[in-house]
């Protein structure tokens, strides 16, 4: 992957660049004003560009680039403030102070809204497979500003790790986060998801084993809950009890941890 900047960038910026393609173990170019859709054709290479408002990763074999963005947290949110409810809130049943892993962080939409939910009493970890994704993700949590205080809140709350979930997973103690959550790629595609596609680009990809939802088990507190698609094969291979939505393209399953 190639590390540059905007086109016109400051040196505080080339400086930050810089320090992010140290960090990524990358290499950073000088922009020169070239066209970002050159410079992939050219060096034939993933681009991460930085500019003034936020961070792009260009992707050789994909139109549109990858960024962090609040927005459907921030839609969600605005629902909960209203008093309305949400179907993810409801299969983690989480409550303030609540503790929360999230193995599959992605663009930290579910971990924005679990944050929001668990308060400044609660902790939220977020763990990405991804390098490039968890570096975008982080720096956009803990940057981006929007006009509503609990969104922000919310998202400088996450803390972000880039490792295997399961490698994680096993470094936890017994019962040591309250609840345990997984939203791994569908095994199927759905149409209305094509805006993912430039996260899926750079996603990891890693089958969720045995052995995952086990430790997941071991230190879940109260449950070990998974998003996937209705026609997954997953919720009756590990066991999760699945709440069935009418229409719903994805449903939520759950383990529930006795004491």
């Amino acid at each position: 992957m190639i590390v540059t900047t905007s086109s016109r960038p400051d040196n505080q910026l080339i400086h930050t660049a810089k320090e992010a393609a140290n960090y990524l173990n990358s290499s950073f170019i000088m922009r020169n004003k070239q066209a970002i859709e050159v410079m992939k054709t050219s060096l034939n290479d993933n681009i991460l560009v930085f500019g003034k408002n936020r961070i792009e990763l260009h992707v050789v074999k994909n139109k549109d680039p990858l960024f962090f963005h609040p927005n459907s947290a921030m839609f969600r949110l605005k629902r909960l403030i209203r008093g309305e409810s949400d179907t993810f809130l409801e299969a983690c049943q989480l409550k303030s102070g609540d503790s929360f892993l999230d193995c599959t962080l992605g663009l930290a939409s579910d971990s924005i809204i679990a944050s929001y939910r668990v308060g400044e009493e609660g902790y939220i970890q977020g763990i990405e497979a991804s390098k490039n994704i968890a570096y975008i993700v982080k720096m956009g949590l803990t940057s981006w500003n929007t006009d509503l205080t609990e969104l922000n809140e919310a998202m400088k709350r996450i803390r972000v790790i880039s490792t295997d979930h399961l490698a994680y997973l096993k470094t936890c103690e017994d019962k040591s986060f309250d609840i345990v959550y997984f939203d791994p790629m569908f095994e199927e595609s759905i149409e209305e998801s094509v805006g993912l596609s430039p996260l899926k680009s750079v996603a990891v990809y890693k089958e969720l084993g045995k052995e995952a939802i086990e430790e997941a088990k071991r230190v879940a507190k109260k449950r070990v809950v998974l998003k996937d698609h209705w026609k997954s094969s997953r919720f009756e291979e590990h066991g999760f009890l699945v709440s069935i939505r009418k229409s719903a393209k994805f449903h939520y399953g759950v383990i529930e941890i006795s004491e």
